[in-house]
């Protein structure tokens, strides 16, 4: 049975770690704020402006003025503080986010990510996401495995618009956890009612098996 976008999110919280700075896309990765690991103390940075931010609010919670980078509102921890996106892209670009989490909708073999634009569709923009795949140290994406035609996502080549290059080093998709390394996408951990087969099959990139490959757990 493949992953939901919350087990997505809670599988790739526990990739997090004491003391990390961590910047959350816009989609599936800004779920990992509800996930964060008991006892893990980490600070989430938004480039709208916001160093600190806490889980979603609860319904009827909601405080309009207090958003994230995707207008989603959100909470904030005692602690935080908030600046201009000036100061939130000059921490970006000076190397100062240890971690980041950006969802797409190609990931090739070699890191290339493409989560932008597709052609001959509007876009606002490329918002933060050209700055962080540029600058950060630790970038994990969080997809679905196939699009609604059912084409693999996880790709040989990315074919659209490319975000950054050879930089993603973690996918965690509805199907599986996969580190990319030099042979290609290598999978790790498999879901739940998931087999190695189907995996095989809706991935086009090039595409081992780890020795240690196991069932994931949430």
């Amino acid at each position: 049975m493949a992953l939901t976008k919350e087990q997505i999110a809670q599988r790739i919280a526990r990739e997090l770690k004491n003391g990390y700075y961590v910047n959350l896309g816009i989609g599936i990765p800004t779920l990992v704020a509800n996930y964060i690991p008991a006892g893990i103390n980490v600070e989430l940075q938004s480039e709208n402006g916001l160093l600190g931010m806490g889980p979603f609010p609860f319904e009827g919670e909601e405080d309009a003025d207090l958003i994230n980078a995707g207008k989603q509102t959100v909470t904030t921890l005692p602690g935080s503080v908030f600046f201009d996106s000036a100061v939130s892209f000059g921490m970006i670009r000076a190397g100062r986010i240890d971690f980041t989490v950006l969802g797409a909708m190609e990931v090739s073999e070699k890191g290339d990510i493409a989560n932008w634009k597709i052609p001959g569709k509007m876009v606002k923009g490329m918002g933060g996401a050209m700055d962080l795949v540029a600058s950060a140290k630790n970038i994990i994406v969080a997809m679905q495995h196939t699009d609604p035609r059912g084409n693999s996502k996880l790709l040989s080549t990315c074919t659209l618009p490319l975000t950054g290059v050879g930089c993603v080093k973690k996918v965690v998709t509805d199907l599986g956890v996969f580190d990319i390394i030099e042979e290609g996408f290598c999978c790790i951990e498999y879901a739940q009612g998931v087999t190695i087969d189907e995996i095989k099959t809706k991935t086009a990139g090039r595409l081992t098996i780890s020795a240690d490959v196991k069932e994931m757990a949430i």
